[in-house]
């Protein structure tokens, strides 16, 4: 039951932190739009993030509805590449205007910036975690087996 719990907390603060990158650029922390002011990269790059949000999304519901340790930590890994590519999308990848004074480049990608930093930081540490559990319980099964 403590399992279950911790199962559905990890993955609602997954599912949150994919809202809040798939939609943050479109309603919250909003970006230049297509062709305002002739910067279209803005907009191409929010238009990116509402994938990589979405997909974020479903890898935190799967976490929730499957409870294999194997299968979590895929879900974790997955989840942590996934955040390496909404970081790189605003920063690397498609990027924005070059202008400093923009939407975009005070508040959008900033914003997006940490939230995939934290998304990155979250899916590492439980990744560590899923590992040293597993560890863990190897250990104990090895340990009861010599008792018996």
């Amino acid at each position: 039951m403590e399992n279950m719990k911790k199962q559905i907390i990890c993955g609602a603060a997954v599912i949150i932190l994919g809202l809040l990158i798939a939609l943050g650029p479109q309603f919250i922390f909003k970006v230049c739009k297509h062709g305002e002011d002739g910067y279209p990269h803005c907009h191409w790059s929010a238009q990116a993030e509402i994938g990589i949000g979405f997909l974020i999304i479903a890898l935190g519901a799967c976490m929730i509805v499957f409870t294999d340790t194997k299968t979590h930590l895929g879900l974790v890994i997955g989840t942590f590449l996934a955040s390496i590519i909404a970081l790189a999308v605003p920063n690397f990848l498609i990027g924005g205007c070059g202008m400093m004074t923009m939407q975009c480049r005070k508040i959008g990608f900033p914003a997006l910036t940490v939230e995939s930093v934290v998304l990155l930081v979250y899916s590492a540490v439980l990744a560590v975690y899923i590992e040293m559990k597993k560890t863990v319980e190897k250990v104990s099964s090895e340990i009861q087996g010599d008792k018996k």
